[in-house]
């Protein structure tokens, strides 16, 4: 469970009083105060204080959405208008389908996106429209998320989702792809290197974007109050929303109609947000199946890297947020020291949800590093010669492991 989805439950509460306190006013009013006037009759008075509050009260409880995005982020220079295209179904063991979108040129170099956790493949929106005139582009939902089918009794693991990016990875048509992955996308790449290294054959580079390489609450603010949560108070409130799914639901969809849940989806972005980003994160995370995402959570809480992708000998791009509260940058620096191929970028005033809010920052550095990949790709390829001294390639990306500052 991140820090996000602790105030999620905070303001889902919150969201759950005012329209208690709607409910409340309004009662009250109705019901009003027998008093006798000067005759001796008895009159119900109804005082107009308490319909009004209620109505502003109820009022916030089902428009708060149309406001809450007006005064907590931007206007939009550049909106995202997310277009979901018909795209594949890829099934997999246990019932499940993967719902796959290629989008961009035809044969040229594949690069496949992975999504963080409660959203789906449409928050790569800027991405495609960024990349696509240059690069073949595969975008993905993880299982149970967006358009994929979880499959019946299929547990949703790092080790089953790694396998579902390995299923995807066949897309890439024989051609070595870049791996781009956010948030869990970039832990799932990291499970991968770890249990089926074979994979990362078929693998020319890596983008970890605001991620991790250890159970996300040891790199998140409050992590050492969080930890000491973990077993008492966050596992069972998990596995009581898994039990209780449906009445979840109605609360997500509730606190999401006040908006509730976009002011604790404000707190994933930095200063760059505006409202499109805003009402797209907010209305994906509701639509998330409770379960679903409650078992995500868990299976974070028990994951490690293993420094496996350190041992992969592939090129890696890190890219993490200085006001990041869910991954901090620690967490990005640990991973870049780990990695010898490894580049480090800061993104400044981003938060977690910086693929959206840095996009056309983050789509430079991504399209720089995949060019740098396929060269060097290419140029192993090519024939060799032996003579060649000083003029061969190079393989290795240069200015390994320095960090850079992106504004």
């Amino acid at each position: 469970m991140s820090v996000l989805s602790l105030l999620r439950v905070f303001t889902a509460v919150l969201s759950l009083s005012v329209l208690a306190g709607a409910a409340w006013f309004l009662g009250q009013w109705l019901e009003g105060d027998w008093l006798r006037d000067g005759d001796g009759a008895l009159v119900r008075v109804r005082p107009d204080w308490m319909l009004w509050t209620g109505l502003a009260l109820l009022t916030w409880s089902v428009l708060g959405w149309l406001i809450a995005p007006l005064v907590l982020a931007r206007p939009d220079a550049r909106p995202l208008a997310p277009r979901r295209g018909r795209g594949q179904t890829a099934p997999v063991p246990g019932g499940a389908g993967l719902h796959i979108e290629t989008h961009g040129k035809a044969g040229a170099p594949p690069v496949i996106f992975t999504h963080g956790w409660g959203l789906d493949s449409s928050t790569w929106a800027y991405a495609v429209e960024d990349l696509g005139d240059r690069f073949s582009l595969v975008t993905w939902d993880l299982a149970g998320l967006g358009r994929s089918r979880r499959g019946k009794g299929r547990p949703l693991s790092l080790d089953v989702m790694a396998a579902d990016l390995d299923a995807v990875l066949d897309v890439a048509a024989g051609r070595k792809a870049v791996l781009v992955g956010h948030s869990i996308g970039g832990m799932i790449i990291q499970t991968l290197a770890r249990r089926r290294p074979e994979a990362f054959a078929r693998v020319a580079g890596v983008v970890l974007l605001n991620t991790t390489y250890t159970n996300p609450l040891r790199t998140m603010i409050f992590s050492r109050l969080l930890l000491a949560l973990q077993k008492p108070l966050l596992e069972p409130l998990e596995k009581l929303t898994i039990a209780l799914h449906p009445v979840a639901w109605l609360l997500k969809w509730q606190s999401w109609l006040s908006g509730s849940t976009h002011i604790a989806m404000r707190f994933g972005f930095g200063r760059h947000v505006t409202r499109s980003q805003l009402k797209h994160v907010a209305l994906l995370v509701t639509k998330a199946p409770p379960a679903v995402e409650a078992q995500g959570n868990l299976a974070m809480m028990n994951w490690d890297s293993g420094g496996a992708l350190a041992r992969m000998g592939v090129p890696v791009l890190i890219i993490g947020g200085d006001v990041d509260i869910v991954t901090k940058l620690e967490a990005s620096q640990a991973l870049s020291n780990e990695v010898p191929r490894s580049e480090l970028m800061t993104m400044e005033g981003a938060n977690h949800l910086a693929p959206l809010e840095c996009a056309e920052a983050i789509n430079a550095a991504i399209a720089e590093f995949v060019l740098e990949v396929q060269r060097a790709e290419d140029a192993d390829r090519a024939p060799q010669n032996v003579e060649a001294g000083e003029n061969a390639p190079r393989r290795d990306r240069p200015g390994t492991n320095q960090p850079s500052m992106i504004h």
